[in-house]
């Protein structure tokens, strides 16, 4: 396979706390790779990495096959873009302006090709507007506008629908899908809010405490994600003996409800859990989420960053 970003045991240590620790990483040319973790896991630190804002502690990092100790990942860091935590952008300025500053300090010789992108990100119509007076939502588009300035091939995004209301998650979808799909522009996603992740991405790396846990494509996920039937009894102890005696594999969650991971026959238990007195309340078909998925994974807490 072909990978736009590698790294083997990388690390990145402040004194006595380790933000990154024998770290790995594999983001496959033209995918979506959706970078989950906690709070403080590493995701911000890998990403101020790869974009040269910081140095590693330890190890090396590879971006287009080049190493990040080569003379030429500066070059090869121009076919990249990124929106690392919020876009960089004058906000006394309109959308047009602020592409052809970016454009300035990139050394793009023509303004050209603005107006398209501007078109690409849904700011055509923006005008003499100043973008402090642009919703988040815009805000955001702009940042991916300025993060396009050179036709990149692989473009970061640090939690990129971070406070946009609905209809600005929708938009910010759709254009993540378009430039994946029509450019064949390979992104990867910081992001906490794992449900719309989960409409977006065709890969998965999940980070804890510096290291990588585990990286998953979206296909290997869905098979992951075992279907169940959330039940709810009256003596979640008898059922956990009745299913035990099934051997049936099952997941108890609190002192009346429990999934149960097999097709089971439903006559069969209910009999079953009558004979010593234990009656089945409610019974309802549920899919594992990327959400529990990750909580099984790495285990609950603040998933918030």
């Amino acid at each position: 396979m072909d990978y736009i970003l590698t790294a083997d045991s990388l690390s990145k240590h402040y004194r006595h706390f380790k933000a990154l620790d024998g770290f790995s990483i594999h983001v496959p040319k033209g995918s979506i790779y959706g970078f989950v973790g906690k709070n403080g896991a590493g995701k911000t630190t890998l990403i101020r990495l790869v974009c040269g804002l910081q140095d590693p502690t330890h190890g090396t990092y590879t971006l287009y096959g080049m190493k990040n100790t080569e003379p030429g990942i500066a070059k090869c860091r121009r076919r990249m873009g990124a929106v690392v935590e919020t876009p960089s952008i004058y906000l006394d300025m309109t959308a047009m302006d602020n592409l052809k500053e970016q454009y300035r300090i990139i050394g793009l010789p023509s303004f050209d090709d603005i107006p398209e992108l501007l078109h690409l990100v849904g700011l055509e119509n923006t005008g003499k507007k100043k973008v402090k007076h642009f919703s988040l939502g815009m805000k955001q588009r702009l940042g991916i506008a300025l993060a396009l300035a050179g036709s990149p091939d692989f473009i970061i995004l640090d939690e990129p629908i971070n406070g946009l209301d609905p209809q600005g998650i929708i938009e910010m979808r759709e254009l993540i899908l378009k430039l994946n799909r029509e450019r064949q522009i390979t992104f990867l996603i910081s992001s906490h809010i794992l449900d719309e992740l989960s409409r977006l991405a065709t890969h998965y790396g999940f980070i804890d405490s510096g290291h990588m846990v585990r990286e998953i494509s979206a296909k290997e996920l869905d098979a992951a994600c075992r279907k169940c039937i959330r039940v709810q009894v009256s003596d979640v102890r008898v059922l956990a003996r009745v299913l035990d005696e099934m051997k049936i594999d099952y997941n108890i969650f609190s002192d009346t409800m429990a999934d149960i991971y097999a097709k089971t026959n439903i006559s069969k238990l209910t009999l079953a859990l009558a004979e010593q007195d234990c009656d089945i309340i409610s019974l309802t078909e549920r899919e594992e989420s990327l959400e529990s998925f990750y909580v099984n994974l790495i285990g609950g807490g603040n998933q918030n960053e």
